[in-house]
């Protein structure tokens, strides 16, 4: 089998997640031996906003590109990540009419929701689903921008009137059941969405023994709940704030200056703020934590630090919220708590802090779940799978 992937690079210097998923499922497909062929975009060469917003809507350049890719390479099949904002669903139709089948990873709401996230002034929002994303310019929901806004709700229009994301894309890569359900409720038929996970690749042995600290690692940015955890920590009538356990937190973002003084009004010693570390030092951390936090106030589709959590053998304490309620298993493989509440938050860490063999046991069912689930030769043969499937019935 020949595949095409497509993607498209927010930035070269800060790789998202959506650019490391897409390379390590090139690594997975190459290292299985499979024939790889790639077509990839960078964000960097935006010249302008203006450029931006009209190749979000149709790029020439790429239908072009891609087109010429297929006559020469003719794959059997294409495998798109991101598309935004240089791609384009161009890429799409280029394939089509070419014969050749699309499937597309579905990490974000991006086709539905101008800032991908579902979410406005720190709250999920669903006001755009299901009917025309007038709202969102509105709202400016893009780069808290209406002008910026303006094309990208445009782009959404267009192609919802197209009827692009039904009629162009053969197949959907959903990373949760949760995300299944939502992109339903999006408009997207349920018959083409397929369900796998993100996987880890090389996984470490799994360590339950655990120092005295827990872990948030990722973006320092208002959807991942930060505030709530920094409050959590300054609880005094749940015990957090005297409890020896301290909270690491890994990564950057626009609100570490913010949570940083947060935290130092607050009087916190148990709060380290580390800055961002590369994998292996990330790894290091969380293999000698109790236990992994992520107090997400948005929906998420797959955070990656639950699967590094399990992968190490560490429970998750996380948001009774959208894709981390459908990853975690309440009281088996960590506790969910209610989002955006600080004393609930409190309650689980000092519950765990208070009980480590539970805490340890919660562990193990984690790297079991990492197992069955999540390893690379487990998303080998699901991938294959799914591309078989979208090849036959292209071709009925």
């Amino acid at each position: 089998m020949k595949v095409l992937l497509v993607h498209n690079f927010y930035r070269s210097s800060a790789p998202s997640g959506e650019d490391s998923v897409y390379k390590n499922e090139k690594e997975l497909l190459i290292g299985g031996g499979v024939e790889v062929i790639s077509y990839e975009r960078f964000n960097d060469n935006i010249s302008s906003r203006s450029m931006a917003a009209f190749s979000a809507v149709w790029s020439n350049k790429t239908y072009r590109e891609v087109s010429e890719l297929i006559e020469k390479e003719k794959p059997d099949i294409a495998h798109f990540h991101n598309i935004w904002y240089l791609i384009s669903p161009s890429a799409y139709y280029a394939c089509k009419e070419a014969g050749v089948a699309v499937v597309q990873t579905l990490h974000n709401f991006r086709m539905f929701c101008a800032n991908g996230l579902l979410m406005r002034d720190g709250r999920v929002c669903e006001d755009c689903l299901g009917r025309a994303p007038w709202r969102a310019a509105a709202y400016g929901c893009y780069r808290s921008s209406r002008l910026y806004s303006l094309p990208v709700v445009a782009s959404e229009i267009i192609h919802r009137a197209k009827r692009t994301w039904v009629d162009a894309v053969d197949a959907y890569v959903a990373l949760t059941e949760f995300g299944k359900r939502k992109f339903v409720e999006c408009g997207l038929p349920a018959e083409k969405i397929f369900i796998k996970p993100n996987f880890l690749s090389d996984p470490p042995a799994p360590n339950y023994a655990a120092a005295d600290y827990a872990i948030y690692m990722g973006r320092l940015s208002e959807e991942k709940g930060l505030d709530v955890l920094v409050d959590a920590l300054a609880s005094d009538d749940k015990g957090v704030a005297s409890s020896p356990l301290k909270v690491k937190i890994v990564g950057e973002g626009p609100l570490r200056a913010h949570l940083e003084g947060k935290a130092w009004d607050k009087g916190l010693s148990n709060i380290e703020f580390l800055g961002r570390k590369d994998f292996s030092e990330c790894l290091d951390l969380l293999s000698h934590a109790s236990f992994t936090i992520v107090p997400s106030v948005c929906y998420e589709n797959f955070p990656m630090a639950i699967r590094e959590a399990f992968a190490c053998g560490k429970p998750v304490v996380g948001s009774n919220l959208g894709a981390v309620a459908s990853i975690i298993r309440n009281r088996e493989t960590g506790l969910l708590f209610q989002p955006g509440n600080p004393e609930d938050l409190a309650s689980k860490i000092t519950w765990m802090a208070g009980n480590k063999d539970a805490c340890i046991q919660m562990g193990r069912n984690a790297r079991a779940e990492f197992e069955s689930k999540y390893t690379a030769d487990r998303n080998f043969g699901m991938l294959m799978g799914i591309y078989q499937k979208t090849i036959d019935r292209y071709r009925r």
